[in-house]
């Protein structure tokens, strides 16, 4: 009996012998295939729940952290989130300024940041809220453009109460930059970004889509997108999904980072205290 080894049927044969697949760090970099779509890309994210890949082409994809779920080298592996290291320098906020430990928000200044919606708002304050609360600086939406002279009055902009404004779809010619041209106060300073909605200063790559789709002519746009992305649910629903996938200022693009810094520095600025 000892040329056989050990009794196969011993102990309970029922439960799957473990350590057979070995646990791997999904540390950021490392190139995995999904074991059952063949996706191949690179770790750019990690959460104790899923991991996010990112393919040559940029598309992103997010897969949960299941046992045997990955190939390695083409072998199967489990990804594992990495364990945390410490810090190698000061911590940074979302938008990359290092972030204040211990942060108590400051009393808020008379200064203000309006942007045009709800969804300008969640996305200013997942970037930048530290760095305003650092200032002391209120983000508040406007639901639209059409009445931003009047509401610059009822403001009452001066010194020491500036009031910067976010406008979407700011271009030459538009309807906006005819809107934003009524407002010549020295006080208030009124950017915007080229896009149509603040959706599309989400990058592509962060969304796991090859490109914002081209919206036909009399299509709301929101639901227009929805469609051809084959994407189910309320514009609501689709924009948790967007602005699930922003995790810092590098998933932005440029043209809206450089207004809002823009505007930060302008209602925070000496003269307007």
């Amino acid at each position: 009996m000892r040329d056989y080894g050990r009794d196969v049927l011993a102990g309970d044969w029922r439960r799957p012998l473990r350590g057979k697949i070995p646990q791997v760090p999904a540390e950021p970099g490392l190139v995995v295939e999904d074991a059952g779509g063949g996706f191949c890309g690179a770790v750019v994210a990690c959460d104790k729940e899923a991991v996010t890949l990112e393919d040559r082409f940029g598309r992103r994809r997010l897969f949960p952290l299941a046992p045997a779920a990955f190939l390695l080298e083409g072998k199967p592996v489990t990804l594992v989130r990495p364990a945390p290291s410490a810090p190698s320098g000061p911590a940074r906020s979302a938008s990359g300024s290092i972030a204040v430990a211990g942060l108590r928000a400051r009393v808020a200044k008379e200064s203000r940041i309006y942007v045009e919606g709800l969804h300008d708002a969640s996305l200013v304050e997942k970037i930048w809220g530290h760095d305003l609360r650092v200032e002391g600086v209120v983000v508040e939406y406007l639901e639209g453009v059409d009445d931003l002279p009047a509401i610059v009055e009822e403001f009452g902009p001066g010194p020491g109460r500036r009031l910067g404004v976010l406008v979407d779809h700011l271009v030459a010619g538009s309807k906006e930059s005819r809107i934003a041209a009524e407002v010549t106060s020295p006080h208030v300073l009124v950017v915007g970004h080229p896009f149509v909605d603040v959706w599309q200063a989400v990058k592509p790559s962060a969304v796991g889509i090859p490109a914002w789709p081209q919206v036909p002519r009399g299509v709301p746009w929101k639901e227009g997108v929805i469609a051809a992305l084959g994407w189910r649910g309320e514009p609501a629903d689709a924009w948790r999904r967007i602005l699930g996938s922003v995790r810092g200022y590098a998933d932005l693009e440029p043209e809206l980072l450089g207004r809002v810094e823009e505007l930060i520095d302008f209602v925070t600025a000496e003269d307007a205290s």
